[in-house]
Protein backbone atom coordinates (compact mmCIF):
# COMPACT_ATOMS: atom_id res chain seq x y z
CA UNK A 1 0.00 0.00 0.00
CA UNK A 2 2.73 2.45 0.95
CA UNK A 3 5.30 1.59 -1.67
CA UNK A 4 5.06 2.75 -5.28
CA UNK A 5 8.07 2.09 -7.48
CA UNK A 6 9.49 5.32 -8.93
CA UNK A 7 8.69 4.25 -12.48
CA UNK A 8 5.05 3.65 -11.49
CA UNK A 9 4.81 7.13 -9.99
CA UNK A 10 6.30 8.59 -13.18
CA UNK A 11 3.83 6.69 -15.36
CA UNK A 12 0.82 7.78 -13.26
CA UNK A 13 1.89 11.42 -13.23
CA UNK A 14 2.67 11.30 -16.95
CA UNK A 15 -0.76 9.85 -17.83
CA UNK A 16 -2.51 12.55 -15.77
CA UNK A 17 -0.35 15.26 -17.36
CA UNK A 18 -1.13 13.97 -20.85
CA UNK A 19 -4.81 14.05 -19.96
CA UNK A 20 -4.49 17.76 -19.20
CA UNK A 21 -2.43 18.47 -22.33
CA UNK A 22 -4.68 16.61 -24.78
CA UNK A 23 -7.93 17.90 -23.30
CA UNK A 24 -6.77 21.54 -23.10
CA UNK A 25 -7.35 22.34 -26.85
CA UNK A 26 -11.06 21.83 -26.26
CA UNK A 27 -11.03 25.10 -24.30
CA UNK A 28 -9.99 26.92 -27.50
CA UNK A 29 -11.91 27.66 -30.67
CA UNK A 30 -11.12 25.58 -33.74
CA UNK A 31 -9.29 28.52 -35.33
CA UNK A 32 -7.18 29.06 -32.21
CA UNK A 33 -6.36 25.35 -31.97
CA UNK A 34 -5.16 25.26 -35.60
CA UNK A 35 -2.71 28.10 -34.85
CA UNK A 36 -0.93 26.08 -32.17
CA UNK A 37 2.59 24.84 -33.01
CA UNK A 38 2.73 21.50 -34.80
CA UNK A 39 4.36 19.79 -31.82
CA UNK A 40 1.52 20.87 -29.50
CA UNK A 41 -1.58 18.62 -29.47
CA UNK A 42 -4.42 20.41 -31.22
CA UNK A 43 -7.03 17.67 -31.72
CA UNK A 44 -10.46 18.63 -30.49
CA UNK A 45 -13.61 16.67 -29.82
CA UNK A 46 -15.88 16.85 -32.85
CA UNK A 47 -19.29 18.32 -32.07
CA UNK A 48 -22.28 16.41 -33.33
CA UNK A 49 -25.21 17.73 -35.31
CA UNK A 50 -27.29 18.51 -32.23
CA UNK A 51 -24.50 20.62 -30.70
CA UNK A 52 -22.96 22.31 -33.71
CA UNK A 53 -26.05 22.61 -35.88
CA UNK A 54 -26.38 21.28 -39.40
CA UNK A 55 -28.50 19.10 -41.66
CA UNK A 56 -29.98 15.64 -41.08
CA UNK A 57 -31.32 13.51 -43.91
CA UNK A 58 -32.73 10.00 -43.77
CA UNK A 59 -32.67 8.45 -47.24
CA UNK A 60 -34.25 5.27 -48.54
CA UNK A 61 -32.79 3.31 -51.45
CA UNK A 62 -35.41 2.32 -54.02
CA UNK A 63 -34.33 -1.30 -54.36
CA UNK A 64 -37.32 -2.01 -56.62
CA UNK A 65 -35.65 0.17 -59.25
CA UNK A 66 -32.59 -2.11 -59.16
CA UNK A 67 -34.79 -5.11 -59.88
CA UNK A 68 -36.61 -3.21 -62.63
CA UNK A 69 -33.32 -2.25 -64.28
CA UNK A 70 -32.15 -5.88 -64.28
CA UNK A 71 -35.42 -6.98 -65.88
CA UNK A 72 -35.21 -4.23 -68.52
CA UNK A 73 -31.64 -5.20 -69.33
CA UNK A 74 -32.67 -8.86 -69.57
CA UNK A 75 -35.60 -7.93 -71.83
CA UNK A 76 -33.36 -5.90 -74.17
CA UNK A 77 -30.62 -8.56 -74.36
CA UNK A 78 -33.27 -11.22 -75.00
CA UNK A 79 -34.57 -9.19 -77.93
CA UNK A 80 -31.08 -8.69 -79.36
CA UNK A 81 -29.89 -12.28 -78.91
CA UNK A 82 -33.01 -13.85 -80.40
CA UNK A 83 -32.85 -11.53 -83.39
CA UNK A 84 -29.16 -12.29 -83.85
CA UNK A 85 -29.95 -16.02 -83.82
CA UNK A 86 -32.87 -15.46 -86.26
CA UNK A 87 -35.38 -16.92 -83.82
CA UNK A 88 -38.85 -15.49 -84.35
CA UNK A 89 -40.77 -14.55 -81.23
CA UNK A 90 -43.75 -12.57 -80.00
CA UNK A 91 -45.19 -11.23 -76.77
CA UNK A 92 -41.86 -10.34 -75.13
CA UNK A 93 -42.62 -8.73 -71.77
CA UNK A 94 -41.35 -8.29 -68.21
CA UNK A 95 -43.41 -8.83 -65.08
CA UNK A 96 -42.96 -9.62 -61.42
CA UNK A 97 -39.30 -10.72 -61.17
CA UNK A 98 -39.53 -12.43 -64.55
CA UNK A 99 -39.34 -11.98 -68.32
CA UNK A 100 -41.48 -14.08 -70.67
CA UNK A 101 -41.28 -14.60 -74.42
CA UNK A 102 -43.23 -16.85 -76.78
CA UNK A 103 -41.55 -18.46 -79.79
CA UNK A 104 -43.48 -18.63 -83.03
CA UNK A 105 -41.80 -21.92 -83.90
CA UNK A 106 -41.63 -24.34 -80.91
CA UNK A 107 -38.97 -26.32 -82.79
CA UNK A 108 -36.50 -23.52 -82.03
CA UNK A 109 -37.13 -23.92 -78.29
CA UNK A 110 -33.87 -25.79 -77.34
CA UNK A 111 -31.69 -23.28 -79.17
CA UNK A 112 -33.51 -20.32 -77.60
CA UNK A 113 -33.26 -21.77 -74.08
CA UNK A 114 -29.51 -22.34 -74.48
CA UNK A 115 -29.05 -18.74 -75.64
CA UNK A 116 -31.12 -17.27 -72.81
CA UNK A 117 -29.42 -19.33 -70.12
CA UNK A 118 -26.21 -17.49 -70.97
CA UNK A 119 -27.83 -14.26 -69.73
CA UNK A 120 -27.65 -15.54 -66.13
CA UNK A 121 -25.11 -14.03 -63.72
CA UNK A 122 -23.41 -15.90 -60.82
CA UNK A 123 -24.64 -15.11 -57.29
CA UNK A 124 -23.63 -15.97 -53.71
CA UNK A 125 -20.28 -17.20 -52.42
CA UNK A 126 -17.32 -15.27 -51.09
CA UNK A 127 -16.45 -13.38 -54.25
CA UNK A 128 -18.11 -10.24 -55.45
CA UNK A 129 -19.76 -12.18 -58.27
CA UNK A 130 -20.04 -15.46 -56.48
CA UNK A 131 -17.73 -17.18 -58.91
CA UNK A 132 -17.31 -20.87 -58.34
CA UNK A 133 -20.53 -21.35 -56.40
CA UNK A 134 -22.47 -22.77 -59.34
CA UNK A 135 -25.54 -20.67 -58.46
CA UNK A 136 -26.94 -18.11 -60.91
CA UNK A 137 -29.51 -15.35 -60.61
CA UNK A 138 -31.77 -16.64 -63.37
CA UNK A 139 -33.91 -19.74 -63.83
CA UNK A 140 -35.01 -20.45 -67.40
CA UNK A 141 -37.99 -22.73 -67.93
CA UNK A 142 -40.07 -23.52 -71.01
CA UNK A 143 -43.31 -25.20 -72.09
CA UNK A 144 -43.88 -27.35 -75.20
CA UNK A 145 -45.97 -24.64 -76.87
CA UNK A 146 -42.91 -22.30 -77.04
CA UNK A 147 -43.35 -20.13 -73.90
CA UNK A 148 -40.03 -19.33 -72.17
CA UNK A 149 -39.99 -17.87 -68.65
CA UNK A 150 -36.88 -16.35 -67.05
CA UNK A 151 -37.29 -15.83 -63.28
CA UNK A 152 -34.87 -14.03 -60.95
CA UNK A 153 -34.08 -16.02 -57.82
CA UNK A 154 -34.84 -14.68 -54.34
CA UNK A 155 -31.14 -14.94 -53.46
CA UNK A 156 -30.27 -12.78 -56.45
CA UNK A 157 -32.89 -10.18 -55.50
CA UNK A 158 -31.56 -9.96 -51.93
CA UNK A 159 -27.94 -9.80 -53.09
CA UNK A 160 -28.67 -7.04 -55.60
CA UNK A 161 -30.62 -5.04 -53.02
CA UNK A 162 -27.84 -5.31 -50.42
CA UNK A 163 -25.16 -4.41 -52.95
CA UNK A 164 -27.20 -1.43 -54.14
CA UNK A 165 -27.49 -0.06 -50.60
CA UNK A 166 -23.77 -0.52 -49.92
CA UNK A 167 -22.82 1.07 -53.23
CA UNK A 168 -25.22 3.95 -52.56
CA UNK A 169 -23.52 4.62 -49.20
CA UNK A 170 -20.11 4.90 -50.88
CA UNK A 171 -21.41 7.18 -53.62
CA UNK A 172 -23.28 9.37 -51.12
CA UNK A 173 -20.05 9.63 -49.12
CA UNK A 174 -18.09 10.71 -52.19
CA UNK A 175 -20.73 13.27 -53.14
CA UNK A 176 -20.88 14.76 -49.66
CA UNK A 177 -17.09 14.91 -49.43
CA UNK A 178 -16.92 16.63 -52.82
CA UNK A 179 -19.09 19.51 -51.55
CA UNK A 180 -16.30 20.49 -49.14
CA UNK A 181 -18.18 19.93 -45.86
CA UNK A 182 -16.25 18.52 -42.91
CA UNK A 183 -16.93 15.66 -40.52
CA UNK A 184 -20.07 14.22 -42.16
CA UNK A 185 -21.64 11.12 -40.66
CA UNK A 186 -23.00 8.61 -43.19
CA UNK A 187 -24.38 5.35 -41.81
CA UNK A 188 -26.60 2.50 -42.88
CA UNK A 189 -29.89 2.16 -41.04
CA UNK A 190 -31.91 -1.01 -41.36
CA UNK A 191 -32.07 -2.89 -44.63
CA UNK A 192 -32.32 -0.08 -47.17
CA UNK A 193 -31.93 3.29 -45.46
CA UNK A 194 -28.98 5.70 -45.18
CA UNK A 195 -28.59 8.31 -42.45
CA UNK A 196 -26.66 11.44 -43.49
CA UNK A 197 -25.67 14.03 -40.88
CA UNK A 198 -23.63 17.05 -41.93
CA UNK A 199 -22.68 19.28 -38.98
CA UNK A 200 -22.28 22.96 -39.84
CA UNK A 201 -24.38 22.85 -43.03
CA UNK A 202 -27.35 25.14 -42.45
CA UNK A 203 -28.89 25.06 -45.94
CA UNK A 204 -29.81 21.48 -46.81
CA UNK A 205 -31.37 22.33 -50.18
CA UNK A 206 -28.16 21.98 -52.22
CA UNK A 207 -27.31 18.77 -50.34
CA UNK A 208 -30.76 17.39 -51.15
CA UNK A 209 -30.35 18.28 -54.81
CA UNK A 210 -26.96 16.56 -55.01
CA UNK A 211 -28.01 13.43 -53.12
CA UNK A 212 -31.46 13.19 -54.68
CA UNK A 213 -30.18 12.78 -58.24
CA UNK A 214 -29.31 9.33 -59.47
CA UNK A 215 -26.80 10.94 -61.89
CA UNK A 216 -26.95 8.03 -64.29
CA UNK A 217 -25.59 9.44 -67.52
CA UNK A 218 -25.55 7.58 -70.82
CA UNK A 219 -24.89 8.50 -74.45
CA UNK A 220 -27.55 7.27 -76.88
CA UNK A 221 -28.35 7.96 -80.51
CA UNK A 222 -31.45 9.92 -81.49
CA UNK A 223 -33.86 7.76 -83.51
CA UNK A 224 -33.94 9.69 -86.80
CA UNK A 225 -36.20 7.02 -88.31
CA UNK A 226 -39.05 7.78 -85.90
CA UNK A 227 -42.22 8.91 -87.71
CA UNK A 228 -44.11 11.85 -86.20
CA UNK A 229 -42.26 11.44 -82.94
CA UNK A 230 -43.59 7.92 -82.35
CA UNK A 231 -41.03 5.46 -80.91
CA UNK A 232 -40.35 2.12 -82.57
CA UNK A 233 -39.66 -1.23 -80.84
CA UNK A 234 -36.07 -0.29 -79.97
CA UNK A 235 -36.60 3.34 -79.01
CA UNK A 236 -38.43 5.49 -76.47
CA UNK A 237 -39.48 9.08 -75.89
CA UNK A 238 -37.53 11.11 -73.33
CA UNK A 239 -38.21 14.58 -72.04
CA UNK A 240 -35.61 17.29 -72.53
CA UNK A 241 -34.06 18.88 -69.46
CA UNK A 242 -33.87 22.68 -69.22
CA UNK A 243 -35.27 23.25 -72.69
CA UNK A 244 -34.63 26.55 -74.44
CA UNK A 245 -36.30 28.32 -77.35
CA UNK A 246 -35.72 26.59 -80.62
CA UNK A 247 -35.06 23.17 -79.07
CA UNK A 248 -37.56 20.31 -78.89
CA UNK A 249 -39.05 19.42 -75.52
CA UNK A 250 -39.00 15.70 -76.33
CA UNK A 251 -36.66 13.36 -78.13
CA UNK A 252 -37.10 9.89 -79.55
CA UNK A 253 -33.88 8.05 -78.64
CA UNK A 254 -32.72 4.50 -79.20
CA UNK A 255 -32.73 2.28 -76.13
CA UNK A 256 -29.26 0.99 -76.90
CA UNK A 257 -26.60 2.66 -74.76
CA UNK A 258 -23.61 3.59 -76.90
CA UNK A 259 -21.36 4.76 -74.06
CA UNK A 260 -22.15 4.52 -70.32
CA UNK A 261 -21.38 7.27 -67.84
CA UNK A 262 -19.45 4.88 -65.60
CA UNK A 263 -16.63 5.06 -68.15
CA UNK A 264 -15.96 8.69 -67.20
CA UNK A 265 -12.73 9.34 -65.35
CA UNK A 266 -13.19 13.06 -64.77
CA UNK A 267 -15.72 15.85 -65.08
CA UNK A 268 -15.04 19.53 -64.48
CA UNK A 269 -17.00 22.77 -64.91
CA UNK A 270 -15.64 25.03 -67.66
CA UNK A 271 -16.82 27.47 -70.32
CA UNK A 272 -17.30 27.13 -74.08
CA UNK A 273 -16.10 29.51 -76.78
CA UNK A 274 -19.02 31.81 -76.00
CA UNK A 275 -18.23 31.96 -72.30
CA UNK A 276 -21.26 29.83 -71.34
CA UNK A 277 -20.91 27.29 -68.49
CA UNK A 278 -20.42 23.70 -69.67
CA UNK A 279 -19.18 20.45 -68.18
CA UNK A 280 -16.00 19.01 -69.67
CA UNK A 281 -15.59 15.25 -69.33
CA UNK A 282 -12.91 12.63 -70.00
CA UNK A 283 -13.41 8.93 -70.71
CA UNK A 284 -11.20 6.02 -69.74
CA UNK A 285 -9.45 4.08 -72.48
CA UNK A 286 -12.42 1.76 -73.12
CA UNK A 287 -14.90 4.61 -73.12
CA UNK A 288 -12.68 6.76 -75.35
CA UNK A 289 -12.47 4.00 -77.98
CA UNK A 290 -16.21 3.34 -77.87
CA UNK A 291 -16.96 7.07 -78.02
CA UNK A 292 -14.61 7.46 -80.99
CA UNK A 293 -16.16 4.49 -82.83
CA UNK A 294 -19.68 5.75 -82.25
CA UNK A 295 -18.98 9.30 -83.39
CA UNK A 296 -17.01 8.03 -86.41
CA UNK A 297 -19.95 5.88 -87.56
CA UNK A 298 -22.58 8.54 -86.84
CA UNK A 299 -21.27 11.73 -88.43
CA UNK A 300 -24.17 14.00 -89.27
CA UNK A 301 -26.54 12.34 -86.81
CA UNK A 302 -27.81 13.75 -83.46
CA UNK A 303 -26.29 12.24 -80.33
CA UNK A 304 -28.32 12.42 -77.09
CA UNK A 305 -26.62 12.98 -73.74
CA UNK A 306 -29.09 11.54 -71.22
CA UNK A 307 -28.99 12.14 -67.46
CA UNK A 308 -31.55 10.36 -65.28
CA UNK A 309 -33.77 9.67 -68.31
CA UNK A 310 -33.77 13.32 -69.38
CA UNK A 311 -31.96 14.63 -72.43
CA UNK A 312 -29.43 17.30 -71.47
CA UNK A 313 -28.54 18.06 -75.05
CA UNK A 314 -28.61 16.38 -78.44
CA UNK A 315 -25.87 17.88 -80.58
CA UNK A 316 -25.27 16.76 -84.16
CA UNK A 317 -21.95 14.96 -84.59
CA UNK A 318 -19.96 17.11 -87.05
CA UNK A 319 -16.79 15.01 -86.98
CA UNK A 320 -15.38 12.01 -85.09
CA UNK A 321 -14.32 12.77 -81.51
CA UNK A 322 -11.12 10.80 -81.07
CA UNK A 323 -9.50 12.22 -77.93
CA UNK A 324 -11.83 10.72 -75.36
CA UNK A 325 -12.87 14.20 -74.25
CA UNK A 326 -16.02 16.22 -74.77
CA UNK A 327 -18.35 18.83 -73.37
CA UNK A 328 -21.91 18.75 -72.10
CA UNK A 329 -23.74 21.94 -72.90
CA UNK A 330 -27.14 22.96 -71.64
CA UNK A 331 -28.94 25.69 -69.80
CA UNK A 332 -26.30 25.63 -67.05
CA UNK A 333 -25.31 28.18 -64.47
CA UNK A 334 -21.84 27.99 -62.95
CA UNK A 335 -23.38 26.42 -59.83
CA UNK A 336 -25.36 23.75 -61.72
CA UNK A 337 -22.35 22.96 -63.90
CA UNK A 338 -20.26 22.46 -60.78
CA UNK A 339 -22.95 20.30 -59.15
CA UNK A 340 -23.24 18.11 -62.25
CA UNK A 341 -19.44 17.71 -62.27
CA UNK A 342 -19.57 16.59 -58.64
CA UNK A 343 -22.27 14.04 -59.45
CA UNK A 344 -20.43 12.61 -62.45
CA UNK A 345 -17.12 12.35 -60.60
CA UNK A 346 -18.75 10.59 -57.64
CA UNK A 347 -20.54 8.12 -59.90
CA UNK A 348 -24.14 7.19 -60.51
CA UNK A 349 -26.33 5.78 -57.80
CA UNK A 350 -27.46 2.22 -58.52
CA UNK A 351 -31.00 3.21 -57.52
CA UNK A 352 -32.91 6.42 -56.74
CA UNK A 353 -32.90 7.76 -53.17
CA UNK A 354 -36.05 8.98 -51.48
CA UNK A 355 -35.87 11.49 -48.64
CA UNK A 356 -37.82 9.97 -45.75
CA UNK A 357 -36.98 12.54 -43.08
CA UNK A 358 -35.07 15.79 -42.96
CA UNK A 359 -34.16 18.13 -40.13
CA UNK A 360 -32.09 21.27 -39.81
CA UNK A 361 -30.57 22.26 -36.47
CA UNK A 362 -29.56 25.91 -36.23
CA UNK A 363 -26.26 26.98 -34.65
CA UNK A 364 -28.11 28.92 -31.94
CA UNK A 365 -29.97 25.81 -30.84
CA UNK A 366 -26.69 23.89 -30.84
CA UNK A 367 -25.03 26.59 -28.71
CA UNK A 368 -27.96 26.46 -26.29
CA UNK A 369 -27.55 22.67 -26.04
CA UNK A 370 -23.82 23.03 -25.31
CA UNK A 371 -24.50 25.67 -22.67
CA UNK A 372 -27.21 23.58 -21.01
CA UNK A 373 -25.02 20.46 -21.13
CA UNK A 374 -22.02 22.22 -19.58
CA UNK A 375 -24.21 23.67 -16.83
CA UNK A 376 -25.58 20.19 -16.11
CA UNK A 377 -22.05 18.71 -15.92
CA UNK A 378 -20.84 21.57 -13.69
CA UNK A 379 -23.81 21.28 -11.33
CA UNK A 380 -23.44 17.51 -11.18
CA UNK A 381 -19.73 17.78 -10.44
CA UNK A 382 -20.35 20.40 -7.75
CA UNK A 383 -22.99 18.30 -6.00
CA UNK A 384 -20.79 15.19 -6.08
CA UNK A 385 -17.81 17.26 -4.86
CA UNK A 386 -19.76 18.60 -1.87
CA UNK A 387 -21.21 15.22 -0.99
CA UNK A 388 -17.84 13.45 -1.04
CA UNK A 389 -16.23 16.14 1.15
CA UNK A 390 -19.09 16.02 3.67
CA UNK A 391 -19.24 12.23 3.71
CA UNK A 392 -15.56 11.25 3.68
CA UNK A 393 -13.53 14.37 4.44
CA UNK A 394 -9.96 14.20 3.14
CA UNK A 395 -10.50 10.88 1.38
CA UNK A 396 -13.51 12.47 -0.31
CA UNK A 397 -11.23 15.27 -1.54
CA UNK A 398 -8.87 12.67 -3.02
CA UNK A 399 -11.85 11.10 -4.80
CA UNK A 400 -12.88 14.51 -6.21
CA UNK A 401 -9.38 15.15 -7.56
CA UNK A 402 -9.44 11.73 -9.20
CA UNK A 403 -12.88 12.53 -10.62
CA UNK A 404 -11.52 15.72 -12.21
CA UNK A 405 -8.69 13.74 -13.82
CA UNK A 406 -11.25 11.21 -15.00
CA UNK A 407 -13.16 13.92 -16.91
CA UNK A 408 -9.92 15.26 -18.40
CA UNK A 409 -8.75 11.81 -19.48
CA UNK A 410 -12.14 11.08 -21.03
CA UNK A 411 -12.04 14.30 -23.05
CA UNK A 412 -8.42 13.59 -24.02
CA UNK A 413 -9.38 10.12 -25.24
CA UNK A 414 -12.28 11.50 -27.30
CA UNK A 415 -9.96 14.13 -28.79
CA UNK A 416 -7.33 11.55 -29.76
CA UNK A 417 -9.96 9.25 -31.27
CA UNK A 418 -11.62 12.22 -32.97
CA UNK A 419 -14.89 10.98 -31.50
CA UNK A 420 -18.07 12.98 -32.00
CA UNK A 421 -19.64 14.52 -28.91
CA UNK A 422 -23.43 14.68 -29.07
CA UNK A 423 -26.04 15.78 -26.57
CA UNK A 424 -26.44 12.18 -25.36
CA UNK A 425 -22.63 12.17 -25.09
CA UNK A 426 -22.81 15.09 -22.66
CA UNK A 427 -25.39 13.09 -20.73
CA UNK A 428 -22.84 10.27 -20.78
CA UNK A 429 -20.23 12.60 -19.23
CA UNK A 430 -22.70 13.50 -16.49
CA UNK A 431 -23.45 9.83 -15.90
CA UNK A 432 -19.71 9.11 -15.86
CA UNK A 433 -19.31 11.47 -12.90
CA UNK A 434 -21.70 9.39 -10.84
CA UNK A 435 -20.31 6.06 -12.02
CA UNK A 436 -16.70 7.12 -11.40
CA UNK A 437 -17.27 8.19 -7.83
CA UNK A 438 -19.07 4.92 -7.06
CA UNK A 439 -15.74 3.12 -6.92
CA UNK A 440 -14.40 5.55 -4.31
CA UNK A 441 -17.59 5.25 -2.29
CA UNK A 442 -17.06 1.48 -2.16
CA UNK A 443 -13.40 1.92 -1.15
CA UNK A 444 -14.11 4.54 1.51
CA UNK A 445 -16.99 2.58 3.00
CA UNK A 446 -14.83 -0.52 3.20
CA UNK A 447 -12.03 1.50 4.88
CA UNK A 448 -14.58 2.87 7.36
CA UNK A 449 -15.79 -0.63 8.21
CA UNK A 450 -12.24 -1.92 8.69
CA UNK A 451 -11.41 1.07 10.92
CA UNK A 452 -14.47 0.38 13.09
CA UNK A 453 -13.23 -3.19 13.48
CA UNK A 454 -10.11 -1.75 15.16
CA UNK A 455 -7.57 -2.22 12.39
CA UNK A 456 -4.63 0.13 12.02
CA UNK A 457 -4.86 2.91 9.40
CA UNK A 458 -2.48 1.12 7.04
CA UNK A 459 -4.30 -2.22 7.35
CA UNK A 460 -7.69 -0.54 6.95
CA UNK A 461 -6.65 1.24 3.76
CA UNK A 462 -5.05 -1.91 2.38
CA UNK A 463 -8.17 -3.98 3.10
CA UNK A 464 -10.43 -1.25 1.72
CA UNK A 465 -8.73 -1.26 -1.67
CA UNK A 466 -8.22 -5.03 -1.90
CA UNK A 467 -11.76 -6.05 -0.89
CA UNK A 468 -13.50 -3.40 -2.98
CA UNK A 469 -11.40 -4.04 -6.07
CA UNK A 470 -13.26 -7.17 -7.27
CA UNK A 471 -16.64 -5.43 -6.85
CA UNK A 472 -15.38 -2.40 -8.80
CA UNK A 473 -14.09 -4.61 -11.63
CA UNK A 474 -17.35 -6.60 -11.83
CA UNK A 475 -19.56 -3.51 -11.86
CA UNK A 476 -17.49 -1.65 -14.44
CA UNK A 477 -17.00 -4.70 -16.64
CA UNK A 478 -20.74 -5.36 -16.91
CA UNK A 479 -21.33 -1.67 -17.70
CA UNK A 480 -18.61 -1.79 -20.35
CA UNK A 481 -20.19 -4.86 -21.97
CA UNK A 482 -23.51 -3.03 -22.16
CA UNK A 483 -21.84 -0.03 -23.81
CA UNK A 484 -20.11 -2.28 -26.34
CA UNK A 485 -23.48 -3.77 -27.26
CA UNK A 486 -24.98 -0.30 -27.62
CA UNK A 487 -22.12 0.70 -29.91
CA UNK A 488 -22.40 -2.49 -31.98
CA UNK A 489 -26.16 -2.36 -32.52
CA UNK A 490 -26.86 1.36 -32.08
CA UNK A 491 -26.34 4.23 -34.49
CA UNK A 492 -25.69 7.95 -34.43
CA UNK A 493 -26.23 9.51 -31.03
CA UNK A 494 -26.50 6.10 -29.35
CA UNK A 495 -22.97 5.26 -30.49
CA UNK A 496 -21.75 8.63 -29.21
CA UNK A 497 -23.28 7.91 -25.82
CA UNK A 498 -21.67 4.45 -25.75
CA UNK A 499 -18.22 5.83 -26.65
CA UNK A 500 -18.38 8.49 -23.94
CA UNK A 501 -19.47 6.06 -21.23
CA UNK A 502 -16.91 3.43 -22.31
CA UNK A 503 -14.03 5.90 -22.14
CA UNK A 504 -15.33 7.15 -18.78
CA UNK A 505 -15.46 3.61 -17.39
CA UNK A 506 -11.93 2.77 -18.54
CA UNK A 507 -10.43 5.99 -17.18
CA UNK A 508 -12.40 5.75 -13.92
CA UNK A 509 -10.90 2.36 -13.10
CA UNK A 510 -7.48 4.02 -13.41
CA UNK A 511 -8.25 7.20 -11.48
CA UNK A 512 -10.45 5.67 -8.75
CA UNK A 513 -8.02 2.90 -7.84
CA UNK A 514 -4.51 3.89 -8.98
CA UNK A 515 -4.54 7.69 -8.68
CA UNK A 516 -6.45 7.75 -5.39
CA UNK A 517 -4.25 5.02 -3.98
CA UNK A 518 -1.13 7.03 -4.87
CA UNK A 519 -2.56 10.14 -3.18
CA UNK A 520 -3.50 8.17 -0.03
CA UNK A 521 -0.08 6.51 0.05
CA UNK A 522 1.73 9.84 -0.27
CA UNK A 523 -0.44 11.38 2.45
CA UNK A 524 0.12 8.45 4.82
CA UNK A 525 3.91 8.45 4.41
CA UNK A 526 4.06 12.13 5.23
CA UNK A 527 1.56 12.28 8.12
CA UNK A 528 1.75 8.80 9.67
CA UNK A 529 -1.70 9.12 11.37
CA UNK A 530 -2.42 6.93 14.39
CA UNK A 531 -6.13 6.69 13.50
CA UNK A 532 -8.36 7.39 10.55
CA UNK A 533 -11.44 9.61 10.50
CA UNK A 534 -13.45 8.52 7.49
Amino acid sequence: MLYFAPWKVIVIVLVCALGIVFSAPNLLTKEQAQKLPSWVPHQQVNLGLDLRGGSYLLLEVDVDAVLKERLETLLETTRQELRKARINYSDLRSGDKQVTVRLRDPAQLPAAVDILKKQANPVGGSGALGLGTGRVDLTVTSTPDGLITMVLSEEAVRERASAAVQQSIEIVRRRVDATGVTEPSIQRQGANRILVQVPGLQDPQRLKEILGKTAKMVFRMVDTAAVDGRPGPGSEVLEADNTRDGQPSRYVVLRKVEVAGDMLTDARPSTDQNGQPVVSFTFNSVGAKRFADTTRESVGKPFAIVLDNKVLSAPVIREPILGGKGQISGNFTFQTANDLSVLLRAGALPAPLRIIEERTVGPDLGADSIRAGLIAVAVGFALVFCYMILAYGLFGLFANIALLFNLLLTLAGMSLLQATLTLPGIAGLLLTIGMSVDANVLINERIREETQLGKSPLAAMEAGFNRAFSTIIDANLTSLIKMLLLYAFGSGAVKGFAVTISLGIITSMFTATVVVRLMMSTWYRRRRPQMLVV
